[in-house]
């Protein structure tokens, strides 16, 4: 698994950094006037784009894996030209900080619900820019996808092509997500949500576990190879998002 096209990787650079610079901007026009201005709901006095953990109701622990997301933003950080923040925000599907942050996570083991008005909010979010991204910890596909179903009933959670860009850019992974936790062996999944003009707006990666194969390598015990698939993956999927 390599960058692809590495002869053109400067003029994509180049590209990438004056996207970023509006990126801002951009995505907070397209939450039509929700927040005050792009510049303020995006980034943070550093300049830097926030990425918030979903803490939701239901008594599954929305707080695992808790060192994950710094060790991929650490990573992508230094891989990339994405200025991600170094440590994730925790938001509430309640609260208003929902639509300051481009990107949302949500991961866990157990059981999770939506509110009629939380699924309401999420749907409000997606359609307007936003994009979330659900890791099954393991145990939570039987909770998550009822859950989901209450954001957009009347749409169906897809399998993604391995063409989309969210396995090709920047890191080739044509052939679908990489298998970092064994689970119940069954090959790993990518599902999602796209809305009418085409843009994945959920992800959901199942019988996989990036957030156990971005945790610190003494954590899990993962190989190298496994540990370094699952923060390129990961940083494909921020990719995808901040420039989609």
């Amino acid at each position: 698994m390599a960058l692809r096209n590495p002869n053109t990787r400067h003029s994509f650079n180049a590209m990438l950094r004056a996207l970023l610079v509006r990126l801002p901007i951009v995505l907070g026009l397209g939450l039509g006037g929700l927040v005050a201005s792009g510049s303020q709901a995006w980034a943070q006095g550093d300049g830097s784009v926030s990425v918030a953990r979903v803490k939701y109701d239901g008594g599954g622990d929305w707080y695992s894996d808790e060192e994950s997301l710094q060790e991929l933003f650490a990573f992508a950080r230094q891989h990339t030209l994405l200025d991600v923040a170094p440590r994730e925000e925790t938001i509430e599907l309640t609260t208003d900080k929902l639509f300051t942050v481009p990107y949302l996570y949500l991961t866990g083991h157990g059981n999770v619900t939506f509110s009629e008005a939380e699924a309401e909010r999420l749907r409000r979010y997606l359609q307007q820019g936003g994009f979330l991204h659900v890791d099954d910890n393991y145990g939570l596909d039987e909770h998550i996808r009822p859950a989901l179903e209450t954001v957009f009933p009347e749409k169906e959670l897809v399998e993604v092509p391995f063409d989309h860009p969210i396995y090709t850019t920047p890191y080739d992974f044509s052939d679908g997500l990489p298998k970092i936790h064994e689970h119940d062996g069954n090959p790993p999944k990518g599902y999602g949500y796209f809305d009418d003009q085409g843009r994945l707006m959920v992800f959901y990666t199942v019988e996989t576990d990036l957030g156990d194969g971005w945790e610190p390598a003494s954590v899990h015990d993962n190989p190298p190879e496994k540990r370094r698939a699952a923060l390129r993956m990961g940083t494909n999927i921020l990719m995808y998002a901040m420039t989609h």
